[in-house]
């Protein structure tokens, strides 16, 4: 029985590495070639194959989901980290342009965004919930400073921030150097008195 106990963790411990390692090639590849990506591909990439991949994410769907909610996740945890930053217009444009930053290099985000998902929430997620009140905070506490004009509302911050994301996709493959996130942030700067 012994032997039993001793072989069972390893294979667990395998399982947890190549749930890792999909999702990791997963991420990589989603980024560069967007959700057309086939499982196939994934699993080629990764070294396993296409069952290794079926064991731990039943569909394409969920594997994407997967790997997208993260980096969705992954932006509400900075939003929040920045919530009790020194200076409040400092974090909410530095997160605002980060945030471009990440989504416009990443094809798969940009798929979700064009395709007319918004975020593409889970049905019953709180992570729709979590990124509007992460940013509302971050909003709040640059207006509250003085950082960023008063009459923006989170809606109107998370369409900026989707137009924003259009916007420098097609400056990017035009070659431009204008960065659409430094023009919108300078428009959503509170007036200087």
């Amino acid at each position: 029985m012994g032997d039993d106990h001793s072989t069972a963790r390893p294979l667990r411990a395998d399982a947890r590495r190549n749930r890792e390692r999909v999702l990791q090639i997963a991420q990589e590849a989603l980024a560069s070639d967007g959700l057309t990506i086939s499982f196939d591909e994934i699993a080629r990439r990764a070294g396993f194959g296409v069952g290794t991949v079926y064991r731990h994410f039943p569909t394409k769907e969920a594997l994407f989901e997967a790997v997208l909610l993260g980096r969705i996740e992954r932006f509400v945890a900075d939003a929040r980290a920045l919530a009790t930053a020194e200076d409040p217009g400092r974090a909410f444009f530095g997160w605002f342009a980060w945030v471009v930053e990440q989504v416009s290099a990443n094809q798969a985000l940009c798929d979700m965004l064009e395709s007319g998902s918004a975020m593409a929430f889970r049905p019953g997620s709180t992570l729709e919930d979590d990124f509007a009140g992460a940013l509302g905070r971050l909003l709040d506490r640059a207006q509250r400073a003085g950082a960023v004009r008063r009459d923006l509302v989170v809606d109107d911050v998370q369409d900026l921030l989707r137009g924003c994301l259009a916007a420098e996709r097609r400056a990017r493959a035009r070659g431009g150097a204008v960065r659409m996130a430094d023009v919108i942030c300078d428009g959503m700067r509170a007036e200087p008195h």
